[in-house]
């Protein structure tokens, strides 16, 4: 039976994963590829430091990058180190030689994806990247082969567990924000510096791909708008449980006629939406076609073995390209396709804002005067005047640009009866499917 030998890059949680997965269900693998699969090599930083992993006895641990680049017996190589360098410059190299490349390095793919996948196709070898986004959810094949029959009108992931972690711990056991994070950092959901989960930015970096796959055209990070949930207070999550919603970190792209829009932002979830369903650490990618209608892909978004599911789903599709001879023919991202990006605060939102004001007559009067000015119409408005000096007024509303919305805020503030606004959230509403 032929072998088929793989380099992996990194041997840390990801790295460890892909390995004792392909040991624990090497027996289903090899009976659908009908050929072996071994790791041959693994590239570590200090061997001496993985004595305490069970290494299967015919993989060699190596310091060099060159055991694996100048390997020719080796025709997939999987990369699980992150970061952009040296990982950008071992991946291009690998391509140039012929090599397939597996990767989960969400970071170099949202920012040089195209130039990656540009190589792969000039050099008749595969990139791909399934782990990149959801850890083991499958979206990314899906988007390319299951779906390509649509137009995607829209893609909505809640696509980082810290973030869903925290905000389902604020709803369920009424946590502040700042206990919410420090659960999810004795969890292990959180880095010691959340700033990458909680800032939006590795949801940022996922939706960017989701994009440019989903709709045919390079979206980068830098074309994202980026909000994350650190101003989300325990008040905003019972307000929004009372009005019938949950808040998520949601990440949003959406296509229109005139180009695309991708953004990242805290919003209130209507709790009859399947994404509203989603707990704890746990991911979801809903997708809008126009033939499809909408679609879930649900599951563990991160994790050693999760992550290495995935991972091995695209060796395993590589290993078939390369039976079939039919390697580098998917070129998934053009280098020379860059998306007309929208700005996000052109489109229209629902608003939820809440605010701080004094407790005395004509406040109300004045409040309404200033998103009349601005052409703004509110839907719901709620007064609450508990406390002595000051009221609390939370408004819903009806959908109006971010640029107008924001305008208002800003005036409110100049307002002398409003002593802060508290919160300034986005109803999340779904774009109407106009191609049907």
């Amino acid at each position: 039976m032929e072998t088929l030998y793989i380099g992996l890059l990194g041997l840390g949680t990801v790295g460890s994963g892909v390995m004792n997965t392909l040991e624990m269900n090497r027996r289903e693998i090899e009976a659908d590829l009908g050929c072996r699969l071994r790791i041959k090599r693994a590239l570590v930083k200090d061997v001496r430091e993985y004595g305490h992993l069970q290494i299967p006895a015919d993989l060699q641990l190596t310091e060099n990058i060159r055991d694996i680049l100048d390997d020719d017996e080796i025709q997939i190589m999987v990369e699980v180190m992150g970061g952009i360098t040296p990982a950008k410059e071992f991946i291009l190299e690998a391509l140039a030689k012929g090599k397939s490349v597996v990767s989960a390095n969400k970071d170099l793919i949202s920012l040089h994806g195209p130039e990656i996948v540009a190589t792969a196709v000039r050099n008749r070898a595969d990139f791909m990247c399934e782990a990149s986004v959801g850890g083991g959810i499958p979206i990314l094949l899906p988007l390319q082969k299951s779906l390509k029959a649509n137009r995607i009108r829209a893609i909505v992931g809640i696509i980082n567990g810290t973030t869903n972690y925290i905000l389902s711990e604020m709803t369920d056991k009424n946590m502040s924000y700042q206990d919410a994070l420090a659960a999810a950092q004795e969890q292990g959901y959180a880095e010691a510096d959340p700033t990458s989960d909680v800032g939006g930015w590795d949801a940022a970096r996922k939706i960017a791909i989701l994009s440019s796959i989903g709709f045919h055209a390079n979206v980068t990070t830098d074309d994202v708008q980026v909000e994350g949930i650190e101003a989300v207070s325990q008040q905003d999550i019972q307000f929004a449980t009372e009005f019938g919603y949950v808040i998520k970190l949601l990440a949003v792209a959406e296509q229109h006629e005139s180009g695309v829009t991708a953004a990242v932002y805290p919003a209130f979830v209507s709790k009859e939406h399947p994404l509203a369903a989603v707990r704890g650490a746990y991911n979801a990618v809903y997708v809008v076609g126009n033939a499809v209608d909408d679609v879930m892909f649900y599951g563990k978004g991160a994790g050693s073995y999760p992550t290495a599911s995935a991972v091995l789903g695209d060796v395993m599709e590589i290993a078939h390209h390369l039976q079939r001879g039919t390697t580098g023919q998917n070129p998934w991202l053009a280098e020379d396709n860059p998306a007309t990006v929208l700005d996000p605060a052109e489109l229209e939102n629902s608003y939820y804002i809440r605010m701080i004001v004094d407790n005395a007559p004509g406040v109300l009067a004045d409040i309404s005067r200033v998103f009349a000015e601005d052409g703004v119409s509110i839907k719901t408005m709620w007064q609450r005047g508990n406390l002595e000096a000051t009221a609390e007024i939370v408004m819903v509303v009806y959908p109006a640009a971010g640029r107008q919305v924001a305008r208002v805020s800003e005036a409110l503030k100049q307002l002398s009866c409003v002593r802060r606004v508290a919160s300034l959230i986005r109803v999340y509403e779904e774009i109407p499917n106009a191609d049907r």
